[in-house]
């Protein structure tokens, strides 16, 4: 078990597009675990990426049920491996947060629906249709293992807030 330091903006690290896992081996299955074991250290946190741990690796882990809101609707813990976004539809805007821009929350434009094609840790192809918090979130970490983070995509300047300001109005 290893909670890692997450790697926060401006890592150049950030900025990278992730490497292809091209086989799992014990290293993969011992970045997967330190991701897990950081996310729940984390203990709001709905997802990581490889990259946001330090590893320029295309690994993503989600898990929606640990919101109070989607205990059911969803899928649990997601770890894909290579995530590719095959079919995206509809738009809504949602705040997000993220751990390597702890500082900051912002409006950002996402799809309602998406299908991610990807790897489980054991090797097996997986295709996963996801709506709603459990879309954006599989879209928002696969944005950071191509070097996107969600500041990037926020609708206006004005709609970048910081954190503690949010706190603040309740």
């Amino acid at each position: 078990m290893a909670v890692r330091k997450v790697v926060t903006y401006p890592d150049p690290i950030l900025r990278k597009r992730s490497r292809e896992v091209t086989h799992i081996d014990e290293k993969v299955n011992q970045v997967i675990q330190d991701m897990l074991d950081t996310m729940n250290h984390y203990g709001h946190s709905i997802g990581i990426s490889a990259p946001q741990i330090g590893e320029n690796l295309r690994i993503i882990c989600v898990d929606v049920s640990r919101s109070p809101h989607y205990k059911k609707k969803n899928h649990g813990l997601i770890v894909l491996i290579n995530p590719v976004i095959t079919c995206a539809e509809g738009e809504k805007v949602v705040r997000e947060g993220c751990l390597s821009v702890p500082d900051f929350v912002g409006y950002v434009r996402r799809n309602r629906f998406v299908t991610v094609k990807g790897l489980t840790p054991d090797g097996k192809e997986v295709e996963i249709e996801a709506k709603h918090l459990e879309a954006v979130a599989l879209q928002h970490e696969i944005d950071h293992l191509d070097g996107i983070l969600f500041i990037d995509r926020v609708d206006s300047a004005k709609s970048l807030m910081k954190r503690a300001d949010l706190v603040k109005k309740g």
